[in-house]
């Protein structure tokens, strides 16, 4: 399985899903989970607005001219699975979750891009004896930007005997390839923030605010040369300590001043776990004790995709990065071939926004040898 990454900007679309998205405006995701009820007749279930756990807020129809493959039950099946890969360890993403570093679209189906605004610095105070002496008419310049709206999905099938064996049977749904599926669309997101692919589509200004990009290749990051690669034999906790104050101090002077989290490759777990101080000493602290320690570093977390020596602080405030939100994981029916294959996606709308602002200054410090 491989997850693809569609995008739509400025009313243009790129990829499968949001062509469809684009030719009739919106995916409407009820009609695409059709069921069959204890009638044995298709239904969908569509949303009315309102409160979604209520059930007011739903509305079941027949549908007369469509056929349905699956039950409710094996769509709850379905659904319940997906969820589950997202207990691994895939930390980024969750950080921006459990962080509040969200934004909520209101129409992720919609073919409109996110329009968002940098500021540039305006306004300075006047020092002046009565007060009255008018101070300068100074404002704020905002600056618009465009980011492309992601839709990842990855494609599974269920086979009409198979499901036939399953209900005949009495046995749950295997339900491996929805899981799997869920699986590839959250590495896929997390690679988003921890690689160095970019993802650009439509018009694109002087600065390329038509990208998404990573904590690894934003234009605007703050660079670091670490001492050493932090696994190599030799290299010192008093070296490691130290390439993580340049890195503090590299964003401090870029005006952003925490809170921060350390991601780490993990190659550099163990050797965090080494004891800081002199061999023979009764110190008990490890490095990564000590580097907790500095003000305003709130964690360390490794990354399993983060590239070999590559070691990132990111200030985890909403001016510098958040996780805009459309869409949570879904399970749709896509198509069916013939009658005994029916082909399903699991998708998301979800994307992570680097920022900086208009005078080039990001909270993102990127430490390389």
């Amino acid at each position: 399985m491989e997850a693809n990454v569609d995008l739509i900007s400025n009313g243009l679309s790129q990829g499968m899903v949001a062509n469809q998205i684009a030719n009739n405006g919106r995916l409407n995701l009820g009609q695409m989970r059709p069921f069959i009820d204890a009638d044995g007749k298709p239904y969908i279930t569509t949303y009315m607005g309102g409160d979604p756990k209520a059930a007011t807020s739903w509305k079941t129809e027949l549908i007369t001219n469509a056929t349905a493959t699956l039950r409710r039950d094996e769509w709850k099946q379905l659904d319940a699975a997906i969820m589950e890969p997202a207990r691994f360890r895939l930390g980024g993403i969750q950080d921006l979750i459990d962080k509040g570093l969200t934004f909520n679209l209101g129409n992720a189906m919609g073919t409109t891009v996110l329009e968002w605004h940098d500021v540039s610095d305006a306004m300075e105070a006047s020092l002046t004896m009565d007060g009255v002496s008018r101070g300068n008419g100074d404002r704020p310049v905002y600056q618009h930007n465009y980011l492309p709206i992601p839709i990842v999905h990855v494609d599974y099938e269920i086979n009409a005997r198979v499901l036939a064996s399953s209900r005949s049977l009495g046995n749950p749904l295997d339900t491996t390839s929805a899981e799997r599926a869920a699986r590839k669309v959250l590495e896929k997101l997390e690679a988003m923030l921890f690689s160095d692919t970019t993802y650009s589509f439509g018009e694109k200004d002087s600065r390329s605010k038509n990208t998404i990009y990573s904590y690894l290749n934003h234009p605007d990051n703050n660079l670091v040369t670490l001492t050493h690669s932090w696994s190599a034999a030799g290299t010192t906790a008093a070296e490691i300590l130290a390439d993580v104050m340049n890195m503090k101090t590299a964003s401090v002077d870029d005006y952003h001043y925490g809170p921060w989290m350390l991601y780490i490759p993990s190659a550099y777990d163990a050797k965090l776990d080494e004891d800081y101080g002199s061999t023979g000493t009764t110190n008990t602290l490890t490095i990564r004790d000590r580097i907790l320690k500095i003000a305003g570093i709130t964690g360390i977390k490794v990354v399993d995709t983060l590239a070999t020596d590559h070691v990132l602080l990111v200030q985890m405030t909403p001016d510098v990065v958040r996780l805009v939100r459309g869409m949570g994981l879904q399970n749709v029916e896509w198509e069916t071939e013939g009658k005994f294959v029916t082909k399903y996606k699991v998708l998301t709308i979800q994307v992570p926004q680097i920022r900086s602002d208009q005078n080039l200054r990001s909270g993102i410090v990127l430490g390389t040898p």
